[in-house]
């Protein structure tokens, strides 16, 4: 079977089974690889034993030994190697069309029926031999996706009202909770309830050290627990983890073509009846001419071998899989062959605020006692977060969570109330407490951006830092003040140079925010096109007014508003760990772990696949050119023809899968993001 079959037609499977928990040892800390062993794949056998009995019959044929002690070798060489693309090539016939495969094995035929059954028999060994490597760098290209599910237990603790179970991980469900042994993979994506120990993520994160791992962090299928119990709460279902979407996603892909495949395919039958017209052109011409009938068979025998597309056939998928199945190693899901190429194509890049170059959540940036208050900074920070502690607002999480993070005690809160637009009031160790805007208490409407909705709204601030001011009064009286504020990520720069440098062009931001709170932003990131207070329509106008002028747009984003400018843009990538359902389903890729320098390094990786189809396209062409000059010029040998033509098949198909090495992934910076 021809790689590019296998390529469009196969899918790779996600039902493999899990190896056995792996004990704490060194060897735990490598992914488990599955590699799939040359004789086990059928290609490789038939090759085997068609190379076997070819090379048996060689000596006997060259002693002049009788013809009955070497032709059944021949003749098993011919069917152990021809019998699969025969059978291919036939059934490809019955539904009108021509495959390459078919030709060459007209050509061995016709090689033995004008008695010159060694050279057919030599071109069976060579064509069956490079479809068994074809089938093994495919089966290796398959085997690096695969092997991301081997990681995954088969079985996992749960708990239960009545203790513990062991159960098949396929049966967990979200909400689940789960005991994790010291040694013990981890069996679903989920988060800390109780315990403390150390992951060891880097067959997952790339990290190389074992990362601590408390209530309330976030823990990965496939990961490695240490020498601390944990209880986990699962929060996605297992066929939905990281690894699964890696996978499922790059089963998808194998299913789609580029538009410089389309067009391959489009030529390609055209192109094979061609090389069919021409073949018996080359026959019958000579003949006419007074040629021998061996001579003018044979030439024109190497001529259709050497004219045959395989290696314009398997110039562009390789490359596009390879880069596929290595993003998606690195935390980047592009889900089809058609995105990874247009990722290669853009030239601009236009970035949402909220949630994509920021954090996309509010934080405490400062606690402000008053003058006279009696409190200082903790002690009016545990006031606020007692009050805001029943409310499920997303200002109120945040004063709580800076609370925990500095261990502060909360009193418990009586007579809670939330009114809408306004703040919060409680009573706390006696006291009455209100939290809320400067003029009437906290602005609970506001417009918040979680990756569901629209940005959020940080526009007021008393004091130039581009927060929201949070007053607390206890009794009546004001007692200080608490900022909070949507910080940039932490790489959020590095991206917007990066793309910078891939593109061109400084990035564009489109963002529902208002313009102080997305210049601020603009700033910290080093972008200076800004345009702010967007809605939805107005992002995708903007999106179609850069394609207008020509250019073409990749669009970052990662909430509801953003979706149709995902759809819009040349190619869309979303923030996958707090994006929107309908943004993930939207973009072409999906940056799991909502790493934004992960974005230029996808890009740069793309262009690399696609500087390889080129590659892959002229080697092709040259070869061809060079062979069936060679063949009408000249005289090229059937054998040398064959080893030629066959040669740059393999050459071809093994230059696209060079993106499956680790030093394919790259950021602009010469460093690699973490792995996924």
């Amino acid at each position: 079977m021809s790689l590019h079959v296998f390529l469009y037609g196969a899918r790779v499977s996600s039902t493999l089974d899990s190896p056995p928990v792996p004990t704490v040892d060194a060897s735990a800390r490598t992914a488990p690889r599955r590699r799939t062993r040359f004789l086990a794949l059928p290609e490789a056998r038939w090759a085997l034993l068609a190379t076997a009995s070819f090379l048996l019959a060689l000596p006997l044929h060259f002693a002049d030994a009788p013809g009955w002690t070497y032709g059944p070798l021949y003749a098993i060489a011919y069917l152990a190697g021809g019998w699969e693309p025969a059978l291919e090539g036939l059934r490809a016939l019955r539904g009108k069309t021509l495959d390459v495969d078919l030709l060459m094995i007209v050509a061995a035929l016709g090689a033995a029926a004008i008695g010159q059954v060694l050279d057919g028999a030599l071109l069976i060994v060579i064509f069956a031999t490079s479809g068994a490597l074809e089938a093994l760098a495919t089966a290796r290209t398959a085997d690096s996706v695969r092997g991301l599910l081997d990681l995954a237990p088969a079985t996992a603790t749960r708990v239960t009202a009545d203790g513990e179970e062991s159960v098949p991980v396929s049966r967990l469900f979200v909400g689940d909770e789960l005991l994790i042994r010291p040694g013990e993979r981890i069996g679903a994506d989920g988060r800390v309830l109780d315990g403390t120990s150390e992951a060891d993520q880097a067959t997952i994160t790339g990290e190389p050290l074992p990362v601590l791992k408390t209530p309330g962090d976030e823990v990965f299928a496939g990961t490695l627990n240490g020498t601390g119990a944990l209880r986990v709460r699962v929060e996605r279902d297992p066929a939905d983890s990281v690894i699964a979407r890696i996978v499922t996603l790059v089963e998808e892909a194998s299913r789609t073509k580029a538009p410089t495949q389309l067009f391959i395919e489009k030529i390609e039958q055209r192109y094979a009846v061609g090389v069919v017209a021409a073949t018996l052109t080359v026959f019958a011409v000579p003949l006419a001419f007074g040629a021998d009938l061996t001579g003018a068979l044979l030439r024109a025998m190497t001529f259709m071998i050497v004219a045959s597309p395989c290696a314009v056939v398997l110039a562009t998928m390789p490359p596009l899989l390879s880069a596929i199945a290595t993003a998606g190693r690195h935390g980047v899901l592009v889900k089809s062959a058609l995105a990874m190429e247009r990722l290669g194509e853009i030239d601009t890049a236009a970035l949402d605020k909220t949630g994509t170059l920021t954090e996309g959540a509010p934080e405490v940036t400062a606690v402000r006692p008053a003058t006279g208050s009696g409190l200082d900074e903790d002690a009016l920070l545990a006031l606020a977060a007692a009050a805001e502690h029943p409310s499920e607002h997303p200002l109120a999480r945040a004063i709580v969570a800076a609370a925990r993070a500095r261990d502060l005690r909360l009193a418990p809160a009586r007579d809670f109330a939330a009114k809408p637009g306004h703040g919060v009031t409680a009573t706390v160790d006696g006291r009455f407490v209100t939290v809320g805007r400067p003029d009437s208490g906290l602005d609970t409407g506001s417009d918040t951006d979680t990756g569901t909705g629209t940005d959020m709204d940080m526009d007021m601030d008393t004091d130039g830092e581009g927060g929201t001011v949070v007053r607390v009064e206890r009794d009546g009286a004001l007692v200080g003040t608490l900022v909070l504020a949507d910080r940039p990520r932490a790489d959020a720069a590095e991206t917007a140079a990066g793309l910078t440098a891939l593109t061109g062009t400084s990035p564009v931001l489109l963002t529902g925010d208002n313009p102080r709170a997305a210049a601020q932003v603009a700033t910290a990131t080093g972008i200076t096109d800004v345009r702010a207070s967007l809605l939805p329509e107005d992002k995708v106008t903007a999106v179609r007014e850069l394609q207008r002028a020509g250019r073409k747009v990749l669009f970052v984003g990662d909430g509801v508003n953003d979706a149709p400018a995902l759809a819009a843009a040349h190619a869309g990538v979303a923030m996958g760990r707090a994006g929107s359902d309908l943004a993930l389903e939207t973009a072409d890729a999906v940056v799991v772990r909502d790493e934004l320098a992960a974005i230029p390094a996808v890009v740069r990786l793309s262009r690399a696949a696609r500087s390889l189809v080129v590659q892959n396209l002229l080697v092709a062409g040259t070869f061809i050119t060079v062979l069936v000059l060679w063949d009408l010029l000249g005289h090229l040998p059937l054998p040398l023809g064959v080893a030629g033509h066959e040669g740059s098949t393999v050459l071809v198909g093994l230059n696209g899968l060079r993106l499956l090495r680790e030093s394919a992934w790259r950021r602009p910076d010469g460093g690699r993001p973490r792995a996924l």
